[in-house]
């Protein structure tokens, strides 16, 4: 995750620089560059999940990295169509020093919560304890100008979905015992979630930043296949800045 938002940064800032050169920016305002390149800084809770599935706050966290090119609805309406695409990379921690393992009794594609101890031992340390939901995202939404003459200027508003593929799926536990060996552990498996999501967001503020909030209308795990048997969606919220 933490590579190819780098990645990203790196790409953005390049061509930031690159759009700069060929487009004269006006003193105190933005690359005149048709969309917006949006970095999204967040928080990641679980809606409708049992009590023993919670998580912790401030390790759930999500950066989403979404390009949206600008498609005017009628001229000088104030309304565009932004559709786009980037990359929604989420953690989840679990509470309890728990994490996600298969159960055997639903199959392959699934998992169940257990204590990091019954897979470690005990007398134990857990230092690192996150599970990464990497997604490929396509973002869709109708947008909203106040200042109907510059797009590029002024307050904005607007509201849209989402649909996304997960690429990759998997925990980080890092653990150290009474000796003082230290075990780090990357375990990338289906955990039986769903690899399809979709749902609705809004997100308003000025051209250079934004607050937002997303609403999963499907299950994170496919049917039964998670822990408990349980039917969580996703909520996501945070604010954002556009690089461009």
């Amino acid at each position: 995750m933490k590579r190819l938002t780098l990645i990203c940064l790196l790409l953005a800032a390049t061509f930031h620089l690159h759009a700069q050169e060929k487009e004269k920016t006006p003193i105190g305002g933005r690359p005149n560059i048709k969309g917006d390149l949006f970095l999204d800084f967040g928080f990641n809770l679980l809606n409708n999940r049992p009590e023993d599935l919670n998580t912790r706050f401030i390790p759930s966290r999500v950066v989403n990295v979404y390009y949206q090119t600008q498609l005017p609805l009628g001229e000088n309406s104030g309304f565009t169509f932004n559709p786009g695409l980037g990359f929604g990379l989420e953690k989840l921690a679990f509470q309890g020093n728990q994490t996600l393992i298969p159960d055997p009794a639903k199959g392959g594609n699934s998992s169940q919560l257990v204590p990091i101890s019954d897979i470690y031992g005990e007398n134990i340390r857990v230092e690192t304890n996150t599970m990464a939901l990497n997604y490929l995202d396509i973002p869709l939404e109708i947008r909203y100008h106040a200042n109907k003459n510059d797009y590029n200027s002024g307050f904005r508003v607007a509201v849209g979905g989402k649909i996304g593929v997960l690429y990759n799926a998997h925990s980080k536990i890092t653990v150290t015992d009474s000796e003082g060996l230290t075990q780090k552990v990357k375990n990338s498996q289906d955990y039986g979630l769903s690899p399809i999501r979709y749902g609705v967001y809004t997100r308003l503020g000025f051209p250079g930043f934004n607050v937002w909030g997303y609403y999963g209308l499907n299950g994170l795990f496919d049917g039964e296949q998670g822990p408990f048997g349980t039917e969580a969606t996703q909520f996501n919220f945070g604010i954002s800045v556009a690089l461009f």
